[in-house]
Protein backbone atom coordinates (compact mmCIF):
# COMPACT_ATOMS: atom_id res chain seq x y z
CA UNK A 1 0.00 0.00 0.00
CA UNK A 2 3.01 2.71 1.09
CA UNK A 3 4.83 1.86 -2.37
CA UNK A 4 0.91 2.53 -4.25
CA UNK A 5 1.12 5.74 -2.49
CA UNK A 6 4.38 6.82 -3.82
CA UNK A 7 4.03 5.67 -7.26
CA UNK A 8 0.62 7.95 -7.27
CA UNK A 9 2.74 10.84 -5.64
CA UNK A 10 5.52 10.55 -7.95
CA UNK A 11 3.03 10.49 -11.14
CA UNK A 12 1.14 13.63 -9.66
CA UNK A 13 4.07 15.01 -9.48
CA UNK A 14 5.60 14.40 -12.97
CA UNK A 15 1.81 15.40 -14.49
CA UNK A 16 1.86 18.90 -12.81
CA UNK A 17 5.28 18.98 -13.68
CA UNK A 18 4.34 18.48 -17.65
CA UNK A 19 1.52 20.43 -16.96
CA UNK A 20 3.83 23.25 -15.53
CA UNK A 21 6.00 22.76 -19.00
CA UNK A 22 3.21 23.11 -21.02
CA UNK A 23 2.08 26.25 -19.94
CA UNK A 24 5.19 27.88 -19.99
CA UNK A 25 5.78 27.07 -23.30
CA UNK A 26 2.17 28.19 -24.42
CA UNK A 27 3.21 31.51 -22.46
CA UNK A 28 6.29 31.79 -24.40
CA UNK A 29 4.41 31.13 -27.67
CA UNK A 30 1.75 33.72 -26.87
CA UNK A 31 4.21 36.50 -25.82
CA UNK A 32 6.29 35.74 -29.31
CA UNK A 33 2.71 36.15 -30.83
CA UNK A 34 2.00 39.54 -29.39
CA UNK A 35 5.69 40.95 -30.06
CA UNK A 36 5.20 40.04 -33.83
CA UNK A 37 1.52 41.46 -33.55
CA UNK A 38 2.77 44.99 -31.89
CA UNK A 39 5.23 45.46 -34.53
CA UNK A 40 3.13 44.92 -37.66
CA UNK A 41 1.06 47.30 -36.01
CA UNK A 42 3.67 49.95 -35.35
CA UNK A 43 4.99 49.35 -38.90
CA UNK A 44 1.29 50.04 -40.22
CA UNK A 45 0.47 53.19 -37.96
CA UNK A 46 3.97 54.55 -39.23
CA UNK A 47 2.87 53.96 -43.17
CA UNK A 48 -0.68 55.52 -42.15
CA UNK A 49 0.91 58.60 -40.57
CA UNK A 50 3.17 59.02 -43.96
CA UNK A 51 -0.56 59.91 -46.16
CA UNK A 52 0.11 63.67 -45.13
CA UNK A 53 3.39 63.62 -45.88
CA UNK A 54 2.77 62.05 -49.61
CA UNK A 55 0.16 65.22 -49.79
CA UNK A 56 3.33 68.17 -49.07
CA UNK A 57 4.86 69.49 -51.81
CA UNK A 58 8.76 69.01 -51.59
CA UNK A 59 9.05 72.99 -50.02
CA UNK A 60 6.42 71.65 -47.17
CA UNK A 61 8.52 68.77 -46.57
CA UNK A 62 11.63 70.09 -45.92
CA UNK A 63 10.20 72.58 -43.87
CA UNK A 64 8.17 69.63 -41.94
CA UNK A 65 12.01 67.56 -41.48
CA UNK A 66 13.58 70.81 -40.06
CA UNK A 67 10.28 70.81 -37.70
CA UNK A 68 11.24 66.88 -36.43
CA UNK A 69 15.01 67.93 -36.01
CA UNK A 70 13.98 71.14 -33.58
CA UNK A 71 11.45 68.63 -32.05
CA UNK A 72 14.47 66.59 -30.76
CA UNK A 73 16.26 69.15 -29.84
CA UNK A 74 18.54 69.95 -32.94
CA UNK A 75 19.64 74.01 -32.48
CA UNK A 76 20.47 76.37 -35.51
CA UNK A 77 17.87 74.62 -37.70
CA UNK A 78 17.37 76.32 -41.04
CA UNK A 79 15.52 75.25 -44.27
CA UNK A 80 17.99 76.18 -46.80
CA UNK A 81 16.88 74.22 -49.88
CA UNK A 82 16.65 76.25 -53.18
CA UNK A 83 17.97 75.92 -56.56
CA UNK A 84 20.99 75.46 -56.89
CA UNK A 85 20.82 74.47 -53.22
CA UNK A 86 23.98 72.15 -53.33
CA UNK A 87 22.11 69.06 -52.35
CA UNK A 88 21.96 71.04 -48.83
CA UNK A 89 17.77 71.06 -47.94
CA UNK A 90 17.98 71.54 -43.99
CA UNK A 91 21.13 72.64 -41.93
CA UNK A 92 21.79 72.59 -38.10
CA UNK A 93 23.31 71.05 -35.60
CA UNK A 94 22.38 67.65 -33.57
CA UNK A 95 21.85 68.24 -29.95
CA UNK A 96 25.51 66.91 -29.53
CA UNK A 97 26.63 69.98 -31.61
CA UNK A 98 27.59 67.88 -34.45
CA UNK A 99 26.58 69.93 -37.97
CA UNK A 100 24.06 68.24 -39.59
CA UNK A 101 23.50 68.22 -43.48
CA UNK A 102 20.11 67.36 -44.79
CA UNK A 103 18.72 65.84 -48.16
CA UNK A 104 15.25 65.50 -48.33
CA UNK A 105 13.56 63.83 -51.35
CA UNK A 106 9.55 63.70 -50.80
CA UNK A 107 8.38 61.28 -53.60
CA UNK A 108 5.70 59.22 -54.12
CA UNK A 109 5.47 56.36 -51.71
CA UNK A 110 5.56 53.89 -54.80
CA UNK A 111 8.89 55.30 -56.24
CA UNK A 112 12.96 54.73 -54.91
CA UNK A 113 15.56 56.93 -54.34
CA UNK A 114 18.68 55.66 -56.72
CA UNK A 115 22.38 55.48 -55.71
CA UNK A 116 23.15 58.88 -58.64
CA UNK A 117 21.35 61.09 -55.78
CA UNK A 118 23.29 59.48 -53.09
CA UNK A 119 26.26 60.53 -54.95
CA UNK A 120 25.58 63.60 -55.75
CA UNK A 121 24.73 64.12 -52.00
CA UNK A 122 27.37 62.78 -50.81
CA UNK A 123 29.79 64.94 -53.42
CA UNK A 124 28.47 67.90 -51.29
CA UNK A 125 27.46 67.41 -47.73
CA UNK A 126 30.82 67.75 -46.08
CA UNK A 127 32.83 69.13 -49.05
CA UNK A 128 30.71 72.21 -49.57
CA UNK A 129 28.36 72.21 -46.23
CA UNK A 130 30.98 70.72 -43.50
CA UNK A 131 28.62 68.09 -42.57
CA UNK A 132 29.69 65.63 -39.60
CA UNK A 133 26.63 64.09 -40.03
CA UNK A 134 25.09 64.13 -43.46
CA UNK A 135 21.24 62.44 -43.64
CA UNK A 136 19.27 62.01 -46.61
CA UNK A 137 15.63 61.75 -45.66
CA UNK A 138 13.14 60.07 -48.43
CA UNK A 139 9.43 59.94 -48.44
CA UNK A 140 9.95 56.59 -50.05
CA UNK A 141 12.54 53.72 -50.57
CA UNK A 142 16.22 53.20 -51.02
CA UNK A 143 17.46 50.83 -53.67
CA UNK A 144 19.91 47.96 -52.89
CA UNK A 145 22.62 50.29 -54.74
CA UNK A 146 21.94 53.35 -52.90
CA UNK A 147 21.89 51.90 -49.92
CA UNK A 148 25.27 50.08 -50.73
CA UNK A 149 26.45 53.23 -51.58
CA UNK A 150 25.46 55.14 -48.11
CA UNK A 151 26.80 52.39 -46.17
CA UNK A 152 30.63 52.63 -47.72
CA UNK A 153 30.22 56.30 -47.50
CA UNK A 154 28.67 56.89 -43.89
CA UNK A 155 25.59 58.35 -44.98
CA UNK A 156 22.40 58.48 -42.87
CA UNK A 157 19.62 56.92 -44.57
CA UNK A 158 16.04 57.80 -43.35
CA UNK A 159 13.26 56.00 -45.32
CA UNK A 160 9.28 56.04 -45.18
CA UNK A 161 9.79 53.28 -42.97
CA UNK A 162 12.63 55.40 -39.91
CA UNK A 163 10.38 58.52 -41.12
CA UNK A 164 6.98 57.28 -39.92
CA UNK A 165 8.85 56.00 -36.51
CA UNK A 166 10.55 59.55 -36.63
CA UNK A 167 6.72 61.48 -37.11
CA UNK A 168 5.82 59.48 -34.22
CA UNK A 169 8.15 60.13 -31.80
CA UNK A 170 11.29 58.35 -32.02
CA UNK A 171 14.44 61.00 -31.61
CA UNK A 172 16.38 61.64 -34.55
CA UNK A 173 19.51 60.38 -32.28
CA UNK A 174 17.84 56.99 -31.81
CA UNK A 175 17.78 56.59 -35.96
CA UNK A 176 21.27 57.91 -36.54
CA UNK A 177 22.30 54.38 -34.53
CA UNK A 178 20.25 52.41 -37.23
CA UNK A 179 22.45 51.22 -40.02
CA UNK A 180 19.97 51.20 -43.21
CA UNK A 181 22.61 49.93 -45.28
CA UNK A 182 22.19 46.47 -44.20
CA UNK A 183 19.29 45.96 -42.30
CA UNK A 184 16.89 48.14 -44.88
CA UNK A 185 15.22 46.93 -47.59
CA UNK A 186 14.57 48.55 -51.33
CA UNK A 187 10.93 46.83 -51.17
CA UNK A 188 8.83 49.56 -53.74
CA UNK A 189 5.37 49.61 -51.65
CA UNK A 190 2.74 49.57 -54.14
CA UNK A 191 0.40 52.89 -54.77
CA UNK A 192 -2.43 50.85 -52.64
CA UNK A 193 0.13 50.10 -49.36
Amino acid sequence: MGTGIVVLVVLAVLGAGGLVGILVHAGRRETEAERVRLAEQARVQAVRSMEAVWSMGPLEFEEYVADLCRRDGCTEVRRVGATNDLGADVMGRLPDGRKIVVQCKRYAKHRTVGSPDLQKFNGTARSEHGADVPLFVASCKFTKQARAFAARHDLVLVDVDLLGFWNSGTTLTALLDLDIGRSGTNRKLTPDS
